[in-house]
């Protein structure tokens, strides 16, 4: 089959984007597709891939992302934002409520960031901590707190964005020590109950740098919903000020981000990135998971260059 779709990023989290509210192709073929379009050695390459989909009870729009593995995640949030701009020129609106797997998100075009680069603001949540929403097996809520079974004397903070995470602020980010943590998690061990992402987090001048070990996916760029679980976590150590908005930057760039306190909704708001740089079409065989021949229709080389000038100012 023939598959066209916009290559994508938000934050450096770069995904094949597929417009799915018309497509005739069943959802067992989908993490096959995924794998193909992911796969860093194939045509395109990506985190994952993101699809546009029909709204559920009243949404304007759906959205799900299929990791590179072709797992299935709760959210995205870097890649909503790519979606709620594709929905936003599908529909011809500006805001939108998005159905999402068991939850629902706002987002809203907020103009361009910076010369040239598209933004939006997405609002995510509420974040909890509760251990059945993290997926954790534990008695009670995990809070910069060392955490018994995992292999690690660092203290986490587990926090649900849906999709689970493990946060730790660290004085300096080691990539060799979150990949061993995240390729544990990733084995499915008895104390989690459907893996995690883990995030080590500096805390720069009120700012924070996120680096996070993806589930399905390994290290990224970035992970939206990574960032927005670090700043809730800021929050709930006193890292930052709840209500207060905070830059943050990853390996892909930077969003601007604010979370609620608990008591307020606990929402979690992002001012980001959606940047689109090319349009396609690929041939992809679901079954076994492979991409071949590729027809690139159109280029937004006004659109790449306008995020790196974003990133070299950084």
């Amino acid at each position: 089959m023939w598959i066209a779709f916009t290559k994508c990023h938000g934050s450096g989290n770069d995904f094949p984007l597929i417009d799915a509210r018309g497509l005739d192709i069943s959802k067992g073929d989908w993490p096959g597709i995924a794998r193909a379009l992911a796969d860093r050695a194939g045509p395109v390459g990506g985190d994952g891939i993101l699809l546009l989909c029909k709204g559920t009870n009243g949404a304007d729009f759906g959205f799900r992302m299929l990791n590179s593995d072709g797992s299935e995640a709760e959210t995205c949030l870097n890649g909503l934002r790519c979606v709620g701009r594709a929905g936003f020129e599908a529909l011809g609106i500006e805001r939108a409520e998005v159905s999402l797997i068991g939850s629902r998100a706002t987002v809203a075009h907020v103009g361009d960031i910076m010369p040239g680069v598209y933004g939006v603001e997405t609002r995510a949540g509420p974040a909890s901590t509760d251990p059945a929403d993290v997926g954790i097996r534990v008695a009670a809520p995990v809070i910069d707190a060392a955490v018994a079974g995992l292999p690690s004397d660092r203290r986490f903070t587990a926090v649900a964005m849906p999709n689970p995470h493990l946060i730790a602020f660290v004085e300096r980010v080691d990539d060799d020590e979150l990949s061993t943590l995240g390729a544990w998690c990733e084995a499915r061990p008895g104390l989690l109950v459907d893996r995690a992402n883990v995030s080590f987090v500096e805390v720069r001048d009120g700012d924070l740098f996120v680096r996070t070990c993806e589930r399905g996916v390994g290290l990224t760029n970035a992970c939206g919903s990574a960032m927005a679980a670090s700043v809730f976590a800021a929050g709930l150590t006193g890292r930052v000020s709840f209500g207060a908005w905070a830059t943050v930057l990853n390996p892909g760039g930077r969003v601007r981000a604010r979370a609620d306190a608990p008591a307020d909704g606990g929402i979690v708001t992002i001012q980001g990135n959606a940047t689109f740089e090319w349009d396609g079409s690929v041939e992809v065989d679901p079954d076994r998971g492979t991409a071949g021949n590729l027809i690139v229709t159109r280029r937004r080389d006004d659109e790449v260059a306008a995020w790196e000038a974003l990133v070299a100012a950084i």
